[in-house]
């Protein structure tokens, strides 16, 4: 567990209170006295500058004069249903979206970096079977991987407010395609509402480099989409994360969006979910999923720094993840069941360039393999043209293959098509449910660019807009 240290002294009252206060929540700590050991009486004054005040805590590297216990509970995440711990990395969108909720609903937490402490990413290792699961969050030392938030208010018995509001527009995602609605719904002066599953930003917000985006040279996934979400709640947009929507009903003049935490009202909706990565569908894959498996090389790339990995696709998103793990892993394996690469010449021109990366074309992946201790291995891949056999060994794999559109829980609602894409009339987000519109990744017809699906927004924010005058 993280270092934390007390510095105190018998006599002193407050000194008492913050052990009592320690020892009834069953926190670990180290109690040094001030009075036996001198170099702590310095230390203490060195934080306090020059003043020798007690108790003195050193939690994680942070420091705190005589807190009482309500910073001690912010510091150490105590709460009234007990006490929360929160293993996570700065580069991780679910532990964006974890942190966020607890902090949007008040819950005390400690966060500790995994890729500030080794032992962390060890103690994450041991609880998940070996997986790099993150968020792993212990409450009341029970670990649990990555949970959503309907089972963080589950555990920590969190209270949703009810509200009778209805919103103009109620908007389903909350990537690029729904931000931009938002925006200009707002400057409309309509009301609007982000429902997201996960964190803000989509498929964007997983993407390290975006050099094609009009305006910037190159810019981060996550900076462009932060410079979104701040424009939206500039505007009054209201954002909501971690809610999942199970479906829409419609009732006589409004609609009501159905999720794991409410219901909330709105006389328009806008779907604009975006899609999530295809997977193989071959042995070993669902079993090694967080553990040797991937698809997001923004996430979980930070795991296999200075180690060899595979990513699987010949795409501009393969390609260009590829790129990404070459600034850091020791080397790269490309492969693609075709003999040559889909992607665009300025992608495939960049990987001349990198001695780190090696390419297996016309090899079609049959299976993930494991060691005895079941631990990733390696690709086994079939050559298209001598059917020969052979495992391309890698300490990971990142695959990128197409995307599936989040429709599901959209299927007998309103028209999709077999893939699960939400048909409309050519160049138009209407949809076959009067008042209910569609933009961005999720449209059959749409370019999977975040450009083109700020275009999408604003034409679906147009659409609303002549939907709600009438």
């Amino acid at each position: 567990m993280i270092d934390i240290t007390m510095y105190g002294a018998e006599w002193c009252p407050d000194c008492k209170r913050a052990k009592s206060f320690l020892d009834e929540n069953g926190v670990s700590y180290t109690y040094v006295n001030v009075e036996i050991d001198k170099s702590a009486t310095q230390l203490v004054e060195k934080i306090n500058n020059g003043k020798r005040i007690i108790p003195t805590f050193s939690i994680g590297g942070k420091h705190y004069t005589n807190p009482d216990n309500a910073v001690l509970s912010r510091a150490l995440g105590i709460n009234e249903n007990g006490r929360v711990v929160v293993y996570s990395a700065d580069w991780c969108p679910d532990c964006r979206r974890a942190k966020s909720f607890l902090d949007d609903n008040k819950i005390n937490y400690l966060a500790i970096d995994v890729d500030k402490y080794e032992w962390a990413t060890a103690k994450v290792e041991s609880i998940n079977n070996g997986k790099r699961i993150i968020p792993t969050i212990l409450i009341n030392d029970v670990p649990y991987a990555n949970p959503d938030n309907a089972k963080l208010i589950e555990i920590l018995k969190i209270g949703q407010e009810s509200t009778d509001k209805t919103y103009d527009t109620i908007i389903i995602g909350g990537g690029a395609t729904g931000l931009t609605t938002a925006i200009y719904a707002q400057r409309d002066r309509f009301t609007s509402l982000i429902l997201e599953k996960k964190n803000i930003g989509g498929n964007a917000f997983l993407t390290e480099r975006i050099e094609n985006y009009p305006g910037f040279t190159s810019i981060s996934g996550p900076d462009l989409m932060e410079k979104m979400e701040i424009q939206a709640k500039t505007y009054g947009a209201e954002i909501r994360t971690g809610v999942e929507v199970t479906g829409i009903q419609q009732t006589s003049r409004e609609f009501e969006v159905q999720t794991k935490l409410g219901k909330f009202s709105g006389r328009s909706i806008v779907v604009a979910v975006g899609s999530t990565y295809r997977k193989l569908g071959i042995p070993g894959e669902d079993e090694l999923i967080g553990s040797g498996v991937h698809f997001c090389a923004t996430c979980d790339g930070a795991f296999y720094r200075d180690r060899e990995v595979a990513v699987i696709g010949g795409g501009n998103s393969a390609i260009e993840e590829a790129i990404f793990l070459a600034g850091f892993c020791k080397k790269v394996k490309i492969i693609h069941r075709k003999p040559e690469f889909s992607a665009s010449p300025t992608y495939t021109e960049k990987l001349e360039t990198l001695s780190n990366i090696e390419t297996y074309l016309n090899q079609t992946p049959i299976a993930f393999t494991s060691d005895a201790s079941e631990h990733f291995q390696g690709v086994k891949a079939r050559n298209n043209d001598s059917n020969q056999e052979s495992v391309i060994e890698a300490d990971g794999v990142f695959i990128f293959i197409g995307l599936i559109p989040n429709t599901a829980f959209l299927k007998g609602i309103i028209e999709l098509d077999e893939q699960g894409f939400v048909v409309t009339p050519p160049g138009k987000v209407n949809t076959n449910l009067f008042g209910v519109f569609a933009a961005g990744d999720c449209r059959k017809g749409t370019i999977a660019q975040v450009a083109s699906a700020t275009g999408e927004g604003v034409v679906a924010s147009y659409a609303l807009k002549d939907f709600l005058k009438d």
